[in-house]
């Protein structure tokens, strides 16, 4: 399933989400593709979308959930990158 939180990130002059999918990362970004998300935009583990596209997210079918939830969701899958642990 994929998840998202509602735009409340601040960055370059927009608010941002955050997506994530608690199954693959193969389906998270077949789901960025269909929501027109560039590949720019994946970080480590999820990727940042702009409140722009974040209807578009949810018509798609991404499930809307608090931020927290998004990082739990996360590690019980087994798909947490936590920055500390990412290598170039």
């Amino acid at each position: 399933m994929i998840y998202l939180d509602r735009p409340g990130w601040p960055s370059r002059g927009r608010l941002w989400s955050h997506l994530v999918s608690d199954v693959s990362y193969a389906e998270l970004h077949a789901f960025a593709e269909a929501l027109g998300a560039p590949r720019r935009g994946f970080d480590r583990d999820h990727y940042d979308i702009p409140a722009e596209r974040f209807a578009m997210a949810v018509w798609l079918g991404a499930r809307v959930v608090p931020s927290r939830e998004l990082v739990r969701l996360l590690r019980e899958a087994g798909l947490r990158r936590p920055k500390h642990l990412v290598r170039p």
